[in-house]
């Protein structure tokens, strides 16, 4: 059995703290692993799709990879967080 991941284990401890009925009844109905997994996979999947977007509307190009490759990866994890972000508030915190 695959372990839940990261998105999956933030949206437990948001549904334990914050929605605590919704909580009770996945556990009753034995459904908190696979409503775990699939927002995991969800998020990974979005994570996936945005990236690409992001990165290109922020001009983030096979040049300046080769040319300035520090600039590069700040501008990637700002827009990873910024896609992170994103992410909470859709899947996680929702």
């Amino acid at each position: 059995m695959k372990p839940i991941g990261k998105y999956g284990q933030m949206r437990k401890h948001y549904l334990k703290e914050h929605r605590s009925i919704l909580w009770n009844q996945l556990i009753l109905t034995e459904q908190l692993f696979q409503h775990l997994r699939e927002i995991d996979e969800m998020a990974h999947r979005r994570l996936d799709e945005m990236m690409p977007e992001m990165a290109q509307q922020a001009g983030v190009t096979e040049e300046l990879k080769r040319r300035d490759p520090m600039t590069c990866a700040g501008m990637m994890n700002n827009l990873k967080t910024q896609a992170e972000e994103i992410l909470m508030t859709e899947l996680v915190f929702n």
